[in-house]
Parts: structure tokens; sequence; C-alpha cells
């Protein structure tokens, strides 16, 4: 187990480029199991969950080359499907949410899928239904090995189908995107979500020769084909890394520009830091965030209290809001932080208590925090990482606090951030990895 050693209480200057997405990246990688051609994928970010996506590929039978740093081929002209009755295959899927997005592709491919329950951030229940309905609303069966806690999906021809979503989720919606486009006729996906995420899978499947109408929009057409070709693909931006140097820069006083952001693939996220008194200007495709010492949250119209909290695209994500909420320790002013989606991602505030903030968990859904305005700035201490997005905020507050703190578990932040310890210091962050 790893572990950061972090000195506090230094103002950082210079540039940070954002990965590759994190979340795009482990779409299309899967999407490429849907042809026997040659798929060439560029800015793929380098991290653990990426590269164990990989080498699930690359046990099932694709050639994969990795021809540059983020630049890989794959080619899946056979698989050996036994593979996925393996346990090695039982132990990299179940270790990682993202192998659920596999199946869709089988599936749709070769007629069979198998996965275990997968792993992924501990954040509450993350419930798989709107998959495995939207599978047999297709044709597909379903079948549940209690046993192994795998489940197995096989159809012989999926045939296209009209599916209201029962929520608009975005590995849902990936998977059956990827489901639907080698099945029989046409499917329409209403509810799916859009976030620009979906809409890179969209796009480089259109490429590959499906045919997706409606992309960006919740209401997806798609007019099943017979096969798919091979393609070329870069990848996003990773708008949550962009969020997250946001949020360092105010919250170490730091002047920081962000390069090569994707600006207009953003959405509301600019927009919602800056309800929160933070600074920034937009330069060609860059972010530049002076150093503040102080920044202020805005309040409502009518003077009450903000609330910010996550929506479906284009809604706030939900990865953000752990920095939201680490952010608003140090500013002037008072904010009440809505996690709606997932039931166990705020409990990390215990940590930025025992740091000094002043914050006030109503439920597993809520936060209130009560801004220090810089007055007060937290202390070291010695905590874990529970998942990606909170073990971020938790190194952003180490980074704001006088002293020597210590992070736990950093396998938990290298899922979702490549090098984040050797790019932050080369601006001037003191970070140690054990």
């Amino acid at each position: 187990m790893g572990r950061f050693i972090i000195e506090g209480g230094s103002c950082l200057f210079g540039e940070l480029a954002p990965q590759g997405a994190k979340n795009e990246a482990l779409q299309v990688i899967c999407a490429t199991l849907l042809t026997p051609e040659k798929v060439i994928i560029t800015n793929i970010p380098e991290i653990s969950d990426t590269l164990i996506l990989i080498d699930i590929l690359k046990n099932l039978g694709t050639q994969v080359e990795r021809i540059d740093k983020g630049v890989f081929s794959f080619q899946s002209i056979q698989l050996n499907i036994s593979y996925l009755k393996s346990q090695e295959y039982f132990t990299l899927a179940g270790s990682l949410r993202g192998s659920l997005m596999i199946v869709g592709p089988l599936l749709s491919r070769f007629g069979i899928g198998i996965i275990p329950q997968p792993g992924g951030d501990k954040i509450g229940r993350r419930r798989l239904d709107t998959h495995f309905h939207g599978f047999e609303a297709l044709g597909a069966t379903i079948t549940y090995d209690g046993l192994h806690s795998a489940y197995l999906v096989e159809a012989k021809q999926l045939k296209g189908c009209y599916m209201l979503l029962d929520e608009a989720s975005v590995t849902g919606t990936a998977n059956l995107i990827m489901a639907s486009v080698l099945a029989n006729g046409t499917t329409t996906i209403y509810n799916a979500a859009c976030e620009p995420y979906l809409q890179q899978l969209c796009i480089i499947l259109n490429s590959m020769g499906a045919n997706i109408q409606g992309v960006g929009s919740n209401l997806l057409t798609i007019i099943g084909v017979t096969s798919l070709k091979g393609a070329e693909h870069a990848i996003l931006p990773d708008m949550i890394e962009v969020g997250s140097f946001i949020g360092l820069a105010a919250m170490t006083a730091s002047e920081i520009t962000i390069k090569n952001v994707g600006f207009h693939q953003l959405g509301i996220i600019p927009e919602s830091f800056r309800r929160f008194g933070i600074k920034m200007e937009r330069k060609g495709d860059d972010l530049f965030v002076p150093s503040q010492e102080h920044y202020e949250i805005e309040s409502f119209i009518d003077g009450t209290i903000l609330t910010v909290a996550d929506a479906p695209w284009p809604g706030l994500t939900p990865d953000l809001l752990s920095i939201f909420l680490v952010i608003a320790t140090q500013a002037k002013g008072s904010v009440l932080i809505h996690q709606k989606m997932f039931e166990s991602r705020l409990f990390f505030v215990d940590r930025l208590i025992e740091m000094g903030a002043k914050i006030i968990l109503c439920d597993p859904h809520r936060a209130t925090v009560i801004g220090l305005d810089k007055s007060q700035y937290l202390r070291a201490i010695r905590m874990s990482s529970p998942d990606i997005r909170a073990g971020v905020a938790l190194l952003i507050a180490a980074l704001s606090a006088k002293g020597t703190s210590t992070i736990e578990y950093i396998e938990q932040i290298d899922r979702g951030y490549e090098n984040i310890d050797l790019r932050l210091n080369a601006i001037g962050a003191k970070i140690i990895r054990q």
C-alpha cells in the first residue's frame, strides 16, 4: 500500500495539462471489441484503471500495441471467449467498474458476455439494473451465478427496440449503445445519458460505420448495421482534472495555467467555480487561474445560502462535488453541498473536520460547509483515500494545510490521476511517494 507525504503551505506556479478523460477512455477502449479491424486511440491516460482494462482485452485475444505514450492500437480479430470464465478474468474485471462495459460489445458481436460484480470506488450502492434491463429488452437472457457473484448475458441475435431507461446512467447508456449498433433493426434509447464521454463514444462508433442519431441529446436512435470498420479517435481532456486543478489553485492561492482544457466540453463547470468567487480567464483553449488570497461564495438572489448539487449532464458532474466541498472550507461564506447520486461519497468529510474545517454532515447526501475565509488554515493529519475523487480532494486539502500530512492507500488516486505527484511537484508542490 503506497502513501503520499505532503508538505503543505506552498504556493504553486506554472502550467498543468489535463490528461485524457478517464471515463471516455474506458468506453472507447471497450468499443474496439466491436470490429475485427484496427482502431487507434490517442490521449489515453495511462492510469491503473485503463491499463487493467487494456490487459483484459489483451488476455481476451485483442492485439494491442502501445505506439507512443497514450497512443494505442487495438485489433480484435479472434477472441478467446473462454477467458471470460477464468479466475484471472474475474480478478481483473472485479477490480474496476469500467470492465462492465465489455459486455455490450461482446454480446453484440459474439452473443455472450460474462461479468463479475464490478469493483471501483466505494461510494455506496451502484446498481446494474439499467444495463441488464436494457440487454433483456434487446432480447438477451441474464443468468446470475451466486457462487461466483457473476452475470452471464447471452443472445443469438439482438433485436432493436424502444427503451426508456430508469436512470440516465452513463455506463448503462454506453453499454446499451454498444450492444445496439450491431442489433437487428432500430433501437431507441430515451432518458439516455448525454455527457461528453457518451458523445465521444457515439462519434467513434459513427466513424466506424454505426448509425447513431441524436448525439448529445437524451433521445438516441440507433439503426443497426451488419459490421463495423476500423477508425482513429482522440480522447478529450479530462474535465474532472480541469476542475481539480481549478480547486487546487484556489485552495493554495496559486497562479496556474491549465492548458488545452477542451473548453466547449466543460459545460457549467467554470461558472460553478465562479459562484464560489474563484476568478479565471479563458485564453484560447487554456484557463488561467490567478492567485487569490480570498474568494467569496455567492448567495442565491433572495439571499439564501447557495446549494450546489450534482445532476445528469448538462448539470454538474458528481465527480467534482468533493472538490467543491474542499474549496468551500477556505472560502468566505457558507454552502450546502448536496450529493444526490451516491450515498457514501461525503463520508470523507470526517477527515476535513479533523483538519479543522467547519462542516456539518446533515445526512449521507448533504453537508453544510461554513467557510473559514483562510482565517484559520487546515491542520496536517494522517488520512487515507477512500475513492478517486475524495482522495484528490484530500490531497488538495493537504497541500493547503500547514505542516506535513500523510495520505495512505494512494492506489485509489492512481486509478484516476496519472503521475499526479510528479506533475504537481513540477510547479512547486512538495509530495513524496513512498
